[in-house]
């Protein structure tokens, strides 16, 4: 969730500090805040509830400016207590040790009560207030900065990126890590600490990764990484090929409305050297993956929202195409559970960011129940922790998606769902060669349909005026559209908070059809497909009701007009796999839209954030 950034440099660290926060904005907005050791070696601390700007404006409004060569800083996402100046990062015991942190620390409480018998004073109602005394008190009994807080962290149960600054030790940063994301930038003019490289894109394309359990001691000259186990290590460097202008709206208004017109080009950079002219590249999956898939017997499918709706599309695909028995779960409840998971079972895990910490851990317990396994992530980032622990994995290639709602993420998930069912069912047999060219060169077309489907914009704009007074909303789809409406509902829900549900169109009749009325506007996808003549008659049942309803249908489809119903053809002749991805496009114009006649926040939804790296 929280944004960390930080950097020791031989100029002002100040701005460097505010552009990163900008840039992980998305990961939390409630508050912000920074920290930087003056020349005297004293902090100089400035926190702002709300918006990096507010940070940015209290700065300005300083009769004496800050500045400084070391410091630290934090973006928020409100886990313990509310979102106020106080509970703001970074935080500070006795002037000494300051800290900024993302993650849960689970025993806190217990923390807490034990540091304010020993003379503690808390400020805030945060549990990360509690790492800061940690570290102090340990600094009673060490030498250094690095032993006080290796010390300190053997205290604390739960999950953390860390970023740590002392007055006492005033030329180094020390960054830590266990459940939640941590990078280290390397400079020209120093080196940096952030929760996700795009934070150091303007000084920096060099980084290092920390694995769990690393502690690293950073200066202006020198990097040292010390293991789980306290040992010197090695973390390889990688060279990022993101570039900065990537995290910018462009001619767009906002980020989610570029992602949206993002889509093509990033199936087709997902597409690229995974196809030849008729068939999957099955090494696009990884160099064992023909030998792990052939010995596929069910596939388990675990992810976390947005991630969980391409899920369920997958699992129609690889049941009705490849032949394999599919399982689809949230990672939150399965990894509460005790599943049983035979040795040919291939372990799925979706995650876009691949920090989903509900995911991650569901993946970890996974194979301690049974070790034989094999794994696969379907990840838009190459370095994630998700990554790092799976046997194959199978990298999106989206582009940075900064809003929070996802979009172009969920489009090329699919398309790397589709590439894997064609991947397992020509390993199985199951596919002959001339349906794999079939589905193939549907994916070819993929991008053009997508463009197709964007020039209805100004159609769905009109309507979405209809929902501007809206409190609720019901999407209806069959087969896999009903895995389409739940990604519909859950884009209209986190934008325009309009409360919105969906439902398989036959389960109308089986409590749904209560709430509709002339005030419950509905939405339903209509392909030209097996189910669609049972779709004309719920759509029916919902007509007689008095809704009013929007039908998104393929040109073929043929849906009979009636009063108080828009009917808008998206494309035609769409098959099993793409007409899945193309009717997302119409519902992610639709919520975007909805957003701006709702005047809601449309890229910083609120009490939501891009990437969740705590449970």
């Amino acid at each position: 969730m929280c944004g960390i950034v930080g950097g020791v440099s031989n100029k002002n660290i100040i701005p460097l500090l505010l552009e990163g926060l900008n840039l992980l904005e998305y990961r939390g907005y409630d508050s912000s805040g920074l920290i930087v050791l003056s020349d005297k070696n004293t902090f100089n601390r400035a926190r702002s509830v709300g918006r990096v700007k507010n940070l940015e404006d209290n700065l300005k409004s300083r009769k004496h400016l800050i500045s400084g060569n070391i410091g630290i800083a934090h973006t928020r996402w409100a886990t313990h207590g509310e979102p106020a100046n106080h509970n703001a990062h970074p935080h500070v015991s006795k002037n000494m040790v300051s800290v900024v942190h993302n993650g849960i620390i689970e025993n806190y409480l217990e923390l807490k009560n034990n540091q304010l018998a020993k003379g503690y004073n808390f400020t805030s109602e945060t549990d990360t207030e509690v790492i800061a005394h940690a570290i102090d008190f340990a600094m009673k009994s060490c030498d250094d900065l690095l032993s006080s807080v290796q010390k300190a962290l053997k205290s604390l149960k739960g999950s953390y990126g860390l970023g740590i600054i002392s007055t006492k030790f005033p030329s180094q940063i020390i960054a830590a890590r266990k459940g939640s994301p941590l990078v280290i930038g390397i400079g020209k003019n120093g080196n940096y600490i952030a929760s996700d490289q795009m934070a150091l894109l303007p000084v920096t394309k060099k980084f290092i990764f920390l694995e769990d359990g690393d502690i690293a001691e950073i200066n202006i000259k020198k990097i040292t990484i010390y293991d789980k186990d306290g040992k010197v290590t090695n973390r390889p460097i990688k060279i990022s090929t993101l570039k900065a202008g990537q995290m910018t709206k462009g001619p767009y208004d906002h980020f989610m409305q570029k992602e949206i017109f993002e889509q093509p080009q990033a199936i087709r950079d997902t597409l690229e050297s995974r196809i030849t002219n008729d068939s999957v590249v099955i090494s696009s999956f990884g160099s064992d993956a023909q030998k792990i898939f052939s010995k596929v017997k069910q596939i388990q499918i675990i992810a976390c929202g947005t991630s969980f709706n391409a899920g369920i599309v997958a699992k129609y695909w690889l049941e009705d195409i490849a032949k394999i028995p599919c399982n689809v779960e949230v990672a939150s409840e399965y990894r509460y559970r005790r599943p049983i998971l035979l040795d040919a079972t291939l372990f799925i895990t979706l995650s876009q960011s691949g920090e989903t910490a509900d995911t991650l851990e569901a993946l970890n317990n996974a194979k301690k129940i049974n070790n034989q396994i094999n794994t696969l992530c379907i990840t838009n980032s190459s370095e994630s922790s998700i990554s790092r622990i799976s046997d194959l994995t199978f990298l999106t290639h989206a582009g940075p998606e900064i809003g929070v709602a996802s979009t172009k993420a969920f489009s090329t998930q699919l398309v790397a769902l589709a590439l894997l069912t064609c991947s397992i069912g020509s390993i199985k047999g199951s596919i002959s060669e001339i349906q794999e060219k079939e589905i193939v060169d549907g994916l070819k077309r993929l991008p053009g349909l997508i463009n197709e489907a964007l020039l209805q914009e100004d159609q769905i704009k009109k309507l979405a005026v209809r929902f501007k007074n809206k409190t609720s909303a019901l999407f209806l789809g069959r087969g896999t559209m009903h895995a389409i409406a739940l990604e519909g509902a859950l884009k209209l829900k986190e934008i325009s908070y309009i409360h919105a549900e969906a439902y398989p169109a036959g389960e109308l009749k089986h409590g749904p059809i209560a709430l509709i009325d002339k005030n419950m506007p509905v939405i339903a996808i209509a392909p030209n497909d097996e189910l669609l003549e049972k779709l004309k008659a719920n759509l029916h049942e919902v007509k007689s009701r008095g809704s009013q309803m929007i039908v998104f249908e393929d040109e073929n489809s043929k849906v009979k007009a009636m009063k108080a119903m828009k009917i808008i053809p998206i494309t035609s002749n769409l098959g099993r796999i793409t007409a899945p991805i193309i009717f997302t496009i119409p519902l992610q114009l639709l919520s975007y839209h909805v957003a701006l006649e709702k005047g809601t926040d449309v890229d910083k939804p609120r009490n939501l954030a891009k990437s969740v790296t705590v449970e």
